[in-house]
Formats: structure tokens, sequence, C-alpha cells
């Protein structure tokens, strides 16, 4: 009995560590593109951006938001690489962190995503 009680303690545990530093992850993430001025393209709500090329962030997937990123990180030429004049700059001033704390926070927020079926 003691042995299932201190597991329960200990998952519960790690799930509130978890979520604390999910939380924290997205906070960091917000502090970044306000740093970055990503909504100065994307637009203020991350849904609305400036010109219509430019892809609405808010909602998007975490994984596709990192990959974005580091592939214009990258620069042009290599494999799984992008060239973008505005974006290749500001992405290779991210550091690995920078990426996923801002692809935490824009996943977090409301978008207008449809997924069809």
């Amino acid at each position: 009995m003691k042995k299932l009680i201190a597991s329960a303690v200990l998952l519960l545990s790690a799930t509130v560590s978890f979520h604390a530093s999910a939380n924290d992850r997205i906070e960091a993430g917000k502090a970044a593109v306000t740093k970055f001025n990503c909504a100065s393209c994307h637009g203020a709500d991350y849904n609305s951006p400036i010109d219509p090329a430019y892809p609405k962030l808010a909602g998007q997937h975490k994984d596709y938001l990192e990959h974005a990123l580091i592939a214009y990180r990258r620069g042009a030429g290599g494999p799984n690489s992008r060239s973008n004049p505005i974006m290749g700059p500001l992405a290779k001033q991210l550091s690995d962190q920078d990426i996923k704390n801002i692809a935490a926070y824009l996943h977090s927020l409301p978008g207008t995503l449809v997924i069809r079926k």
C-alpha cells in the first residue's frame, strides 16, 4: 500500500512539474516574440498577418513551428532549409531554447487552423 501511495505522489508531482515548466516555456516564448517583434509581420494576434502571403501562427503545431524556424536559421542551400530575406536574419538570432519557447507560446494561442477529415 505504501508503494502505491508513493507512486501516486511521485506521478502527481511529476505532472505538476511538467505543467509548471510548460507554463514557463510559454511565458518565455511570449517574451521572445515581443523581443523579436514577430507581430509586426504576423499581426498582433498572430492570426492577422499584414500580408496574406505571411502565415498565421496562432494555434499552429509546435513541431511545425520549430521545424520552420530551424529551417530559416539554416538558410538557403542545404537540406531542410528555407530562404527568406526577413525570416533568415531573424531566425539566425534564435537559440534552440528560443525556438522551443516561441513554438510553445504560438501553439498555446487560439488559432484558426482547420484540419479536414
